[in-house]
Parts: structure tokens; sequence; C-alpha cells
């Protein structure tokens, strides 16, 4: 549709397609000039003080909105002679500039969007290194990125997604480190959406991940920076979701969820203790309260001797079969966290350590539960708070509950049965067509050195090839140890 050549027809089309909205202003310049914008949605000192003050002082002989264009200090403008185009950029904040008589208008980005400054990452916390987390903003998002990746070979392309909501997206890669059918695969699956609108990265994720039944993430969400950071350097994709702030990065393997950042920051055998201790807190969550519920059920004779009178002092009075009394603390458990995520932070944190003080000892005084399986609970609860990312830390926790319903249906077979059938769809998923569970399967044991273990720089310096990377050196291995020998 076509810009109209009268400014009271081009008026009343604006107000008959944004349905007469009260917030639309009209505003009449010099030399028929007419200013139109939203008056929520646009900075009023920019429109008033630059955009207007502007257009005033300009003359220009022989007129042309081409001209005016390029003498506006302001400094995304464009031209257009669409009306849809007018009414997408009017609704993000730009001012239309029209003249009577022409068919095209001038629009300039004077948009104010509500956002806050950039503030410490609230649910992936470090101890060293930045301490800077993504905002809401895609801008600030996007600047942050380049802050930190200051070169020209980082690219980002942008989308659109959403009939309705119109979001956003910003397509992050480096040139020649990222695999271009990787770049294509996430471009086209991002280019097919047809939904009505996307509010957050959390949504979009799982429109555009290989297996949206899975309970376990197959691309990482993170607010950190500098994840984001070494996630390119890898030859990884980024999207950032204007509105949301928590990046998308992928492709991802099961293992790197528990990595951290901050792995890189400390020294490697310390890192390598660390990552270690993630990894044993795998196996305590998952296993520890079914081995609890198997050996009490159906396997006695593995229970050492002198654990024997104890347990069996403790559990002298609870009436309860060991599945129950587990199941019954494990929701407990789940209770007190959710309640404590809802409620204000410090309401919140009175919340996990009172109830679980008052109702643990409450349970144990009325015979529901036993003291040793409060203290394998919580020993259990305690390690899936190790998990890097949130997300993944969710799926930890979902997997338990039908270990423990297995191991109290057929005990310590019933645990190696499930845990069978958790490890064949893991080996079954993908991410971005990439194998999830790399290095371990396929197995690539060079790739071993920075996913399960964690060794000194000059064993890093070739890339995973779990990206497929068609530029496989992060530096020069020969250069390090030269520069190492001149200086010693």
């Amino acid at each position: 549709m076509d810009l109209p050549d009268s400014v009271d027809l081009f008026e009343e089309s604006l107000k008959s397609l944004l349905h007469n909205c009260s917030d639309l202003i009209v505003k009449h310049a010099n030399d028929d000039l007419n200013l139109i914008y939203f008056c929520d949605l646009v900075d009023a000192s920019l429109v008033n003080n630059q955009l207007l003050s502007s257009l005033q002082q300009t003359r220009l002989e022989p007129f042309s909105m081409e001209g005016l264009a390029q003498s506006i200090p302001i400094g995304q403008t464009d031209l257009t002679c669409e009306m849809e185009q007018v009414i997408i950029l009017l609704l993000r904040g730009w001012t239309v500039v029209y003249k009577v008589g022409h068919s095209d208008a001038i629009l300039v980005n004077t948009s104010k969007q509500p956002k806050r400054s950039p503030s410490i990452a609230e649910i992936e916390t470090n101890v060293i290194g930045p301490q800077i987390g993504f905002t809401e903003s895609l801008e600030t998002n996007l600047g942050i990125v380049r802050s930190y990746i200051a070169h020209e070979d980082l690219c980002n392309e942008s989308f659109e997604i959403g009939e309705i909501t119109r979001t956003q997206v910003q397509l992050l890669y480096l040139k020649n480190v990222a695999e271009e059918q990787t770049v294509n695969t996430l471009r086209q699956r991002i280019s097919e959406l047809e939904i009505d609108g996307v509010i957050a990265s959390t949504l979009l994720v799982q429109l555009i991940e290989d297996n949206s039944m899975s309970i376990f993430p197959q691309m990482i969400l993170t607010e950190r920076p500098d994840r984001v950071s070494f996630s390119l350097l890898e030859g990884k994709v980024v999207l950032l979701v204007n509105g949301s702030n928590f990046a998308i990065v992928g492709p991802s393997t099961f293992l790197d969820f528990f990595k951290s950042p901050e792995d890189h920051y400390l020294h490697w055998n310390i890192a390598m203790f660390i990552r270690g201790l993630r990894f044993l807190a795998i196996f305590i969550s998952i296993l520890l309260t079914p081995a609890y519920v198997a050996a009490l059920t159906f396997h006695y004779e593995i229970i050492p001797p002198s654990l024997l009178v104890p347990l069996a002092q403790s559990r002298s009075k609870v009436p309860f079969p060991p599945l129950f009394e587990s199941l019954f603390l494990e929701v407990t458990i789940e209770l007190l966290r959710e309640a404590g995520a809802r409620l204000p932070t410090k309401v919140g944190q009175t919340m996990g350590i009172v109830g679980g003080i008052v109702i643990g000892q409450a349970a144990v005084q009325a015979g529901f539960t036993s003291n040793i399986l409060i203290m394998i609970v919580a020993l259990a609860a305690l390690s899936s708070f190790t998990t890097p990312i949130y997300l993944m830390g969710i799926s930890i926790r979902f997997v338990r509950f039908p270990l423990i319903i297995a191991a109290g249906i057929w005990g310590g077979i019933g645990i190696v049965f499930t845990l069978c059938l958790v490890l064949m769809h893991l080996l079954r998923q993908t991410s971005l067509g990439h194998p999830y569970m790399h290095p371990i399967y396929p197995p690539r044991w060079r790739d071993m050195i920075d996913t399960v273990i964690r060794l000194p720089f000059p064993f890093l310096s070739a890339r995973s090839t779990f990206t497929r990377t068609p530029n496989k050196q992060r530096f020069n291995k020969n250069q390090a140890k030269q520069k190492k020998d001149i200086d010693e």
C-alpha cells in the first residue's frame, strides 16, 4: 500500500490501520512538514530538540526528501513509500517525517524503549571473572558482545519473528570459524517459524531445538557474555532476542551444560578438581536416593554390617516403605525449593532454611521418615545445585523420580534398566544436527581434554571437532612453547 498524497488522508489511513490509537501524535512543522509518532515510544527530547529543530533550520534548493534525510543529525534514517513499513517502524518508536505532495516519507529512529542498565548475572553467578550479565535490551546485549569480540569477522543477521509481536532476533557467529551448515540450519529454522509471537528466548529455543519432547535441553540458555564469547570463539552460533536477558548458544553437548567459563579463569589443576566435583555431584544427585531405596527394599546384603544397626534404629518408628518415605521427602524438598524461588528474595531464603529445618525435624519426630534418609535427600538436593546451567539442573532433578520409583519396584535391576533408557535417549539426541553426547559418543579422545577434564592451555591449541569448524586452531602451540622457552 503506497502513501497517500494528502496529509489528511495519510493521518486518516494511519489512525484507521492503528485502530484510532490515542497516543499517536501528529505535529505540524514548517514548509508543510509533519511529524508522526507514538508519544510513549519516542524520546521526546530527541524529537523536540534535535529532529524538529533540524527540520526548521534546513533549507534545501531544490527540495528533495533524500537531501532532507541526509541533513537530519540522527544516526538511523530510512526512506520509504510503503505504508506497511511506516506502521512497523512507528510501533518500534520511530518518527515519520512526511511532506505534502511527496510519495515517500522519512523514518527516523527516535525510539526510547524501556530498559535497565547491565548488572551482575543473577542465575549464573561466579567468583572469578566478569560479573556483568545481559539485559532485556537487544542493542545493549549486542554492544556487550562486541566489546568482548572487537573483530570484523563477528557477523550478525537480523530476523523478525511473530506476526503480532514482531520480535527482533540477532543471529551471531564468527565468519570462517563457525560452520556454514550450522549457520544455515539455524537461519532456516528461524525463517520458517510461523507463530503469533515470541516473547523470550526461552520460548524460541523450544521452537528451534531438534527434539522438543526431550526433558534435556539441547541448546544452552545463558545470561553470561563471557560464556557467549567463549562459544563464538569455539565456532558456535548465538541468538539474542529482544526483551530477553538470556542468549541461546548452539550446538551444545550434554557435557557443555556442566562446564563454566570460570574453569578457564582458574589454574588448570584447580579447574579440573572443581569440574570433577560437578560430575561426581551428578551421580550423587541421581543415584544416592534410589540406591537407598533399593538397598532397604531388596538388597540388605550390600549394606555394611556396621550400618545395619543404625539403619534399623532409625527406621524402627517409620510405618512406610522406603519408596513412599523417599518420595515424600523428595517432593517436600521440591516444594520448598519452588516456594523459595517464587517468594521475594529475603522471604524466600528464610522459607528455604526455616522450612527445611522445621519440616525435617517434625517429619522425624512424627515417624514419617528417618534421620539417615533426610541426610541422603539433602545431599542429593545440594548436589543438584552444582550444575552451572539452570535448565539442566531441573532435568537432573526430574530423572531422580523415575529412578526412585524403579528402585522401589525392581531394586537394583530397576535402577540399571532406567539408567539404560536414559542413556539410550541421550545417545539419540542431537543439537542442530550434531551428536549430543560428543565426545563420549562418537568417541573423540582429543576433545576430552577440555570437556571431561581440563588440561593446561598449551594442550588446548586446537578447537573441538564438535563444531566442525574450518579454522581448527585457537593459537599456534609451537610459538607458545618457544615463548615459554625464551622466558625460561
